[in-house]
């Protein structure tokens, strides 16, 4: 669970950058860029992350500011799910990442697959949304949500690392390895296993 003052600092950036897209007061504006930086040096320290990287963060010119789409895949094969291991930090994680513009959701997680497990699969079922911020793991100075995607691998192909990744493999759901966990977490995991033998439950979410 985020800490609350990163979420407030959060919301107030969101805030102040969606006035300095909207307000035409050039008092207003010149408010909005203070409360701008002053949220977003809170966010700097909070999240430990130097302001000079803070990107993905909510930008006056996007117009309103709403949370980014971080997309996830589980694969399952026999039982075992698919698991790629990140270049970033050398943990595991279900494929998948923001999404792109110009995909249905859907789509993104096929994309990924293939992107980072060289393996062809079929979305079948939305089974998780999720916000990030309610979720385990360390904080993150970005706002998005999650969706999980239960997929189906087209063929027999082996997976195989991608561009993005150092290897993929799949898992025994209850022997995973270590996790990277504000990607994916056994969890996640566990309830795509849920999903995948009883694929008429309804879709969760928070």
């Amino acid at each position: 669970m985020e800490d609350i003052w990163l979420s407030y600092a959060k919301r107030l950036q969101a805030l102040a950058a969606t006035g300095l897209h909207y307000s035409p007061d050039a008092f207003d504006q010149e408010r909005f860029a203070e409360i701008d930086g002053i949220a977003r040096e809170m966010i700097s320290r909070l999240g430990q992350v130097p302001v000079r990287q803070l990107t993905g963060l909510a930008e006056p010119h996007e117009g309103y500011a709403t949370p980014k789409i971080d997309i996830r895949a589980a694969v399952f094969r026999e039982g075992r799910v698919l698991l790629v291991r990140e270049k970033v930090d050398g943990r595991w994680t279900m494929p998948g990442g923001f999404a792109d513009i110009g995909y249905t959701a859907s789509e993104v997680a096929v994309k990924e697959t293939w992107e980072e497990a060289t393996l062809r699969v079929e979305a079948s079922k939305l089974y998780e949304i999720r916000h990030r911020a309610k979720q385990p793991g360390a904080p993150d100075y970005r706002d998005f949500y999650k969706f999980f995607f239960l997929c189906t691998p087209e063929d027999d192909a082996p997976p195989q690392a991608g561009p993005e990744t150092t290897d993929a493999r799949f898992f025994d759901p209850k022997d995973l390895p270590p996790m990277s966990i504000g990607r994916s977490s056994p969890a996640d995991v566990a309830r795509a296993l849920v999903h995948l033998r009883a694929p008429q439950m309804l879709t969760d979410w928070d």
